[in-house]
């Protein structure tokens, strides 16, 4: 296939599930991480055990010149990006009225920001090769809110209109650009909650079970491939009918 798809914030949680998906349908992997950290070898392992290529490009999103750099590795090295799925993220939760300056611009810098620093980035080429899938993961919170999380909900709500008006601008060169919104997803961030907590947001879940990282991946890898190809401007969430 010789498929590259390039994700962010990929060593961790659901950024790393999507890639050693992504890796196991046989696309080469290029990798954004911010800081060396010992999950990063430990990912570029797993991946490579699917014969896959792997490049991890050091880089912050929030940078608009790191973008422009390890776009630019990216492209030296496999010479095109077929699927760019904007994963990097952080929170940084408090109610409004204790919330610092720096807390709401830095997650907002980070989430929504950096979506629009890397897509610019990549953009071009995808428009040069009259193909692509754009996967920008948002969450269920940019949906409905969250109390405490002003800044987080403000940022993915941000990524669900990026979402639906580069779809628009782009739709005529067969780029695809849709949007997941997790909702409760069991990852580092939510493994420190107690079992109490935890069955407590299993009650308002249908489903009576907060999700996987593999559940995310999976819709994933199908808005990256060829099944998805009438799909365009969606936000689908994966969230157990949550916010049905």
């Amino acid at each position: 296939m010789d498929k590259v798809a390039l994700i962010t914030g990929a060593t961790r949680g659901i950024g790393k599930q999507i890639a050693i998906t992504l890796a196991k349908e046989g696309y080469n992997i290029a990798l954004n991480y911010r800081k060396e950290n010992e999950e990063l070898e430990q990912v570029k392992k797993e991946l490579e055990e699917s014969n896959v290529e792997v490049l991890a490009v050091q880089g912050d999103v929030s940078s608009f010149e790191d973008c422009e750099n390890f776009v630019k590795q990216v492209i030296e090295k496999f010479g095109k990006i077929d699927v760019l799925v904007n994963n990097a993220g952080i929170t940084k939760d408090m109610l409004l009225m204790r919330m610092k300056k720096e807390d709401f611009e830095q997650v907002i810098d980070v989430n929504l920001v950096g979506i629009f620093n890397v897509t610019k980035n990549a953009i071009s080429y995808m428009l040069k090769a009259r193909s692509g899938r754009i996967i920008n993961i948002s969450s269920v919170v940019g949906i409905s809110g969250n109390a405490g999380q002003t800044n987080y909900s403000a940022s993915k709500a941000g990524i669900i209109g990026f979402t639906k008006s580069l779809a628009k601008e782009v739709a005529s060169r067969n780029i695809l650009v849709n949007s997941v919104a997790p909702g409760f997803i069991e990852t580092s961030m939510t493994e420190v909650l107690k079992d109490e907590v935890k069955e407590e947001i299993a009650k308002n879940i249908p489903l009576n079970r907060m999700g996987t990282s593999q559940d995310v991946a999976n819709v994933v890898k199908f808005l990256a491939s060829d099944e998805s190809s009438y799909i365009t401007g969606q936000v689908i969430q994966v969230d157990g009918g949550m916010l049905m």
